[in-house]
C-alpha cells in the first residue's frame, strides 16, 4: 500500500485563474488545514508546547516545543485572518488555550522566557505578530490574568541589547510594537535603534544583507522585507512606520523583479498541458544560503509584495511564484505521509541542518502561506497566473548586490547563478568556505554539498589548489569585482564576473557547529589567484590564473582542480567539464550523505599542473535539456578571451582590468 500523499488526495481542480499551477486558494487553504491538524497530536495537555517527532534540537526539547507552538501559530493566524470570521477548525480556541498555558510560568508546558534562551526572542515575534493580526479572535478573549502574563513574558525584550545584529532586530521591534499597543512597557530608543540597524543592511536594488558580512540569502525576503511589510500594518506602529513605509515599499518593489527571476520554471513554454508533468524543478527556489529546511517560506516575499501593492511585478506573476514554491515541495512529498514538515528538504535529511535547527523549526514555512491572510476577493487571488521570467525565455543579467550573474534557460527551466560576491564573510577574511554561500555556482536544480568533508575541503563549484596531503584551498574573503554584461555590437551577450582570491588552507582540528559562515581555523596562504567566469546559457567558461604562489611553495607539489555542478542519480541533469586550455586530467568526486536530492552524489573534476602566470580555462556545463551541440574553444588575444561556444556563437570579451 502506497503511503498517504496529500498532493494525491487533494488534486488540483479546474480554476481559470490558475492555468499554470492548478492551485486555487481553496486548495492552498486545504494544505494549511492539513498541516495544522497534523501537529495537534503532538501538543502538550495545555497546548502551550507542540513538540514534533524527530531528533531533539540543539537548544533542547523546551525550545522545540515553543517553536512548535509559535511557528504553527503563524499559520493559524494567517488562516484565521483570511477566513472572514469563520473558524471551522476551532483554531482560535486551540491556540488561546496554548497561550493561557504557555504564559503561566507555573505550568509544566510554560514557555521558555526570553532571558532564559535567545531562541525565545525569535519565537516571541511570531506570538506578537499573530496576537495583533487576530486581535478580536484571540487576544480580546483571553483572561485578564493571561494578558498580564503575556505582557510580562514579552517585556523581557525591553532594554535587552543582547540581540544578534542581523534580522533579529525585527523580533525586538515587533514585540515592542505589540506591547505598546496593549499598554505594556516599550522603549522608543530600542525601536529607533532597531530600525536604524535594519537600514544598515540596505544594499542596491532592494537587496538586504543579513548583517554586515556579504550575507545574501533567502533572509533578504522572508525576514528583511517581510517584517517591514507586516510591522507597518500593526496597531501602534504608525508613529514610526508612516514616515518610512513608502521607502520600504520601494525597496521591496525593486527587489521582487529580481527575486521572481530566481524561481525555477516549467521546461519549455512554461504552461502545463493536460496530463503533463510540470518538471522536477519547476517552482524550486534558488538552493543557496542557510535555513533551507524552512522550505516554502521562500514564498513569503511574493505575498508581501501583494500586501504592499507593489507595481513592479504583475500580481499574476507574484501568485505564480509563491504558489510555485509551495507546489514544488508538495510534489516532492512534503509534508510527509503524517502531514508533517520534517527536518530536511523534500524529505527528512538531517545533514543539511544548522546548529539551531529542531524538529519544529521547519514550520517557519508557515510564512510561505501568508497569502491565505488575504481574502478571496483580494486582487492577487482574482489575478490570473502569469509565467515566471524563465518560462518566458532565457535570462542573462546581473544581480548586483550579491555579485551574481544569473543565467536561466527556458528549455530546461533551470535558473543558475555564478557567484563572485557572496561568501558570508568580510573582504580579507581567511575563513573556511561555507558550502551554502561561497561556491562559484548555485541553481534551482542542484544542491551544494553539506557533508563534513565538504566543509573542510571545498568540493563542487570551485577552482582550488590541492596539495600533496589532499588538502583543498578555500577562497572566502576574496576581492569581488563588480559583474557586468558584455554585449559588443554584433555579438551575443556574455555575463562577466570575477574575483581576486588569496587561496588558503585551513587547519580545522575539530568538527564545528553548522551555522552559516565557513569553519574557523588556522589559515595558511597559498598565494594570489584570479578567477573569471564568462557566462552564457547553460555554460560558464571558468578561467583561473595563479598570480603568484606563497613563499616556500613549489608548483610541482600542487595541482589546480576545477570542479563542476553536483548531480545525483536519476535527476536528468548533465554536468560536464571540458578543458579549453592545457592538459587536464578528468575525474570525479563522490560523497555519501552529501545531498538530500538523492543518492549517487557526483561532481566532475578536471585537474591541471600549476603554472603561475598562465591562464587555465574550462567549459563548465549544467543542463537538463537533451540537445546535440558542437565543440567549444578559447583563444586568448592579449587580455581578450575569444570563445566559440557549443552553439556556434563566437564572442570576444575583455577580461576585467583588475585581473589582467
Amino acid at each position: 500500500m502506497r503511503p498517504y500523499s496529500w498532493a494525491t488526495a487533494n488534486p488540483p481542480v479546474a480554476d481559470p485563474t490558475a492555468p499554470i499551477t492548478g492551485w486555487s486558494r481553496e486548495r492552498l487553504g486545504a494544505l494549511a488545514d492539513h498541516l495544522l491538524l497534523s501537529v495537534r497530536p503532538y501538543a502538550s495537555e495545555g497546548h502551550g508546547r507542540i513538540t514534533l517527532p524527530g531528533p531533539e534540537g540543539g537548544y533542547g526539547h523546551a525550545i522545540d516545543g515553543l517553536e512548535g507552538f509559535t511557528r504553527t501559530l503563524l499559520l493559524a493566524g494567517f488562516r484565521l485572518a483570511g477566513l472572514g470570521g469563520q473558524d471551522p477548525l476551532n483554531l482560535a480556541e486551540f491556540y488561546a488555550q496554548g497561550i493561557i498555558a504557555g504564559a503561566d510560568q507555573s505550568r509544566p508546558d510554560r514557555w521558555v522566557r526570553l532571558k532564559e534562551h535567545g531562541q525565545a526572542k525569535v519565537e516571541a515575534a511570531s506570538l506578537a505578530l499573530i496576537l495583533d493580526l487576530t486581535r478580536p479572535l484571540i487576544w480580546d478573549g483571553l483572561p485578564e490574568r493571561t494578558k498580564e502574563q503575556v505582557v510580562d513574558y514579552l517585556a523581557d525584550c525591553v532594554g535587552d541589547t543582547d540581540y544578534p545584529r542581523n534580522n533579529w532586530c525585527w523580533f525586538r521591534l515587533t514585540v515592542q510594537t505589540f506591547l505598546k499597543s496593549v499598554g505594556g512597557p516599550w522603549s522608543l530608543e530600542d525601536m529607533q535603534a532597531d530600525l536604524a540597524l535594519h537600514d544598515t543592511f540596505v544594499r542596491p536594488d532592494g537587496w538586504m544583507s543579513d548583517g554586515d558580512e556579504r550575507s545574501y540569502d533567502h533572509y533578504a525576503g522572508w525576514a528583511l522585507h517581510l517584517y517591514p511589510t507586516l510591522w507597518a500594518r500593526m496597531q501602534g506602529a504608525d508613529f514610526l512606520a508612516d514616515e518610512r513605509k513608502e521607502a520600504d515599499r520601494q525597496r521591496l518593489a525593486a527587489f521582487l523583479p529580481q527575486l521572481v527571476g530566481l524561481v525555477g520554471g516549467i521546461p519549455g513554454a512554461g504552461r502545463r498541458e493536460a496530463g503533463a508533468h510540470p518538471g522536477d524543478t519547476a517552482g524550486a527556489p534558488l538552493i543557496q544560503g542557510r535555513s533551507l529546511a524552512y522550505r516554502f517560506a521562500t514564498a513569503a516575499p511574493f505575498w508581501a509584495g501583494a500586501i504592499a501593492e507593489v507595481d513592479t511585478v504583475p500580481l499574476g506573476v507574484l501568485r505564480r511564484a509563491a504558489v510555485g514554491n509551495i507546489d514544488y515541495f508538495v510534489r516532492h512529498g512534503s509534508p510527509d505521509e503524517n502531514g508533517l514538515l520534517t527536518q530536511g528538504w523534500h524529505h527528512e535529511w538531517l545533514p543539511m541542518l544548522q546548529g539551531y535547527s529542531g524538529p519544529s523549526s521547519p514550520y517557519w514555512a508557515s510564512k510561505g502561506l501568508l497569502g491565505l491572510a488575504l481574502p478571496p476577493e483580494h486582487p492577487v487571488w482574482t489575478a490570473t497566473e502569469q509565467p515566471l521570467p524563465v518560462e518566458e525565455g532565457n535570462l542573462l543579467d546581473v544581480v548586483g548586490a550579491p555579485g551574481w550573474i544569473r543565467s536561466a534557460t527556458a528549455d530546461d527551466g533551470i535558473v543558475r547563478i555564478i557567484n563572485h560576491g557572496t561568501d558570508h564573510a568580510h573582504p580579507g577574511d581567511q575563513t573556511g568556505d561555507s558550502p551554502l554561500y561561497a561556491r562559484l555556482g548555485y541553481s534551482t536544480a542542484t544542491w551544494p554539498w553539506t557533508d563534513e568533508n565538504s566543509w573542510r575541503n571545498p568540493a563542487e563549484g570551485s577552482v582550488a589548489l590541492v596539495d600533496e596531503r589532499e588538502r583543498v584551498t578555500h577562497r572566502s574573503g576574496w576581492q569581488a569585482i563588480p559583474p557586468r554584461i558584455s554585449a559588443p555590437e554584433g555579438q551575443v551577450p556574455v555575463g562577466v564576473a570575477a574575483s581576486l582570491v588569496e587561496p588558503h588552507w585551513i587547519d580545522m582540528p575539530v568538527k564545528q557547529p553548522l551555522f552559516a559562515s565557513g569553519w574557523q581555523g588556522r589559515p595558511t596562504s597559498a598565494g594570489r589567484q584570479a578567477v573569471v567566469s564568462l557566462v552564457r546559457g547553460p555554460w560558464e567558461v571558468r578561467l583561473s590564473r595563479m598570480i603568484e604562489l606563497a613563499p616556500g611553495l613549489e608548483a610541482s607539489d600542487l595541482r589546480l582542480r576545477f570542479s563542476g555542478w553536483p548531480t545525483v542519480a536519476g535527476d536528468g541533469l548533465t554536468s560536464q567539464l571540458t578543458a579549453l586550455s592545457g592538459q587536464g586530467t578528468p575525474g570525479h568526486l563522490t560523497r555519501e550523505q552529501a545531498s538530500p536530492l538523492g543518492p549517487g552524489a557526483t561532481v566532475p573534476t578536471l585537474t591541471f599542473s600549476v603554472q603561475p602566470g598562465r591562464w587555465v580555462a574550462v567549459l563548465v556545463t549544467l543542463t537538463g535539456a537533451k540537445v546535440r551541440l558542437g565543440p567549444a574553444s578559447l583563444t586568448m588575444v592579449g587580455d581578450d578571451a575569444v570563445v566559440t561556444w557549443p552553439d556556434g556563437n563566437t564572442t570576444c570579451t575583455p577580461l576585467p582590468g583588475e585581473v589582467q
